[in-house]
């Protein structure tokens, strides 16, 4: 009498999860979004091909996608919210790029700047992608090998590429706000506690906790643990968070193939510039619809943007897809953990109260 009962219910569970993950989701950006986006990006790597330093335009076009960080409002605040943004992943690479030279804290640099992040992000209600590229651009800058007098240098790239992202973004939202009227400018929420410090501290501590697992594991690449993990661990509900995740790791897989075969491919500074153009245009038009089938162009884009410029001194293809596969899963299990623990009524009470008491109390207001 139980069997059919489990199967039944293995089955219902088989189908519905089946649903989430084909489910797409309707959208109405406009192809010219992920146009500008994927020329803000590649464009970078346009001019550093042209001079011979690819190496230069890659750091560059990383600061190419604070384009995707543009709102729907008016034009006068939409570049006032680009240009904050392109300080925040200046910054943040600033700090990555320091942190280098420091190897014991380079979890705690990157988990800090996780937590800060988020602050910022959450209160200011800042959209997706939230604060993934800052901790990116923070992470891919620990791992980038160099010396200190290389720097300056550096992070100047990044900005101009980040300040060119604000110019493509400031002659897109010329044309644009002629076909769509712009949002109002949304009033900001009353901060809560519970989302704005207790989930960024929460977010920022697995994060570094996924890094210290890499480092632990001494995997050749660990960066890209806690950028999988912080993509997880951002989901919105218990089931957002198991949806991600499942999504990353099969989109990882299939990505894999997908890099391997570019990889395998005689690759010259043209043909990486066009690579990443094709590759951001079809992420972000695909993102908002299914994340799972745009994580599918994310691995080769991430590894390009990461590695392209020592893609003679890599190990094997298969080698380098093998490890970026065993970092997704790593990162995955533990946004999972920490987002199965920010969703637990019970671990809110408990380190809830503890937080707060490290929190300033607020003075108390004079009655005049």
């Amino acid at each position: 009498m139980n069997r059919p009962s489990i199967l039944h219910r293995l089955n219902t569970l088989i189908r519905a999860e089946w649903q989430h993950l084909t489910a797409i989701t309707p959208s109405d950006r406009r192809w010219q979004m992920p146009f500008a986006g994927a020329l803000a990006s590649a464009l970078p790597l346009v001019v550093g091909a042209f001079f011979g330093h690819l190496d230069y335009g890659l750091i560059s076009s990383v600061g190419g996608l604070v384009f995707l960080y543009q709102p729907h409002t008016a034009l006068s605040h939409r570049m006032v919210w680009l240009m904050a943004c392109a300080f925040g992943m200046t910054a943040c690479y600033a700090l990555g790029l320091i942190a280098h030279f420091l190897p014991l804290t380079q979890a705690g640099v990157l988990g800090i700047i996780t937590m800060l992040v988020t602050m910022v992000c959450r209160f200011y209600r800042v959209g997706p992608p939230g604060s993934l590229f800052f901790v990116m651009a923070a992470a891919i800058a620990i791992y980038t090998p160099g010396g200190v007098e290389d720097i300056p240098l550096r992070v100047g790239l990044l900005t101009m590429g980040a300040l060119l992202a604000s110019l493509i973004a400031f002659f897109y939202s010329l044309y644009i706000l002629r076909l769509v009227a712009p949002e109002a400018t949304p009033t900001l929420q009353p901060a809560t506690f519970d989302f704005v410090v207790f989930d960024s501290v929460m977010i920022g501590a697995f994060v570094a906790l996924s890094l210290v697992l890499a480092q632990a594991l001494q995997l050749d690449r660990p960066y890209w643990v806690p950028i999988s993990c912080l993509a997880v661990i951002q989901g919105a509900s218990l089931r957002a968070v198991w949806n991600r995740q499942l999504q990353r790791v099969l989109g990882t897989a299939a990505g894999m193939v997908l890099a391997w075969g570019m990889l395998s491919m005689p690759l010259s500074p043209w043909s990486i510039a066009l690579l990443v153009f094709v590759l951001v245009f079809i992420i972000e038009s695909t993102v908002v619809r299914h994340y799972g089938f745009a994580v599918i162009f994310i691995t080769p884009l991430t590894i390009l943007l990461a590695e392209a410029a020592m893609l003679d001194q890599l190990p094997a293809a298969a080698e380098l897809i093998q490890s970026r596969f065993n970092d997704t899963v790593l990162g995955c299990l533990v946004g999972l953990v920490g987002g199965i623990c920010l969703h637990s009524r019970h671990f809110r009470a408990l380190l809830g109260p503890l937080l707060r008491r490290l929190l300033p109390s607020r003075p108390a207001q004079r009655n005049s």
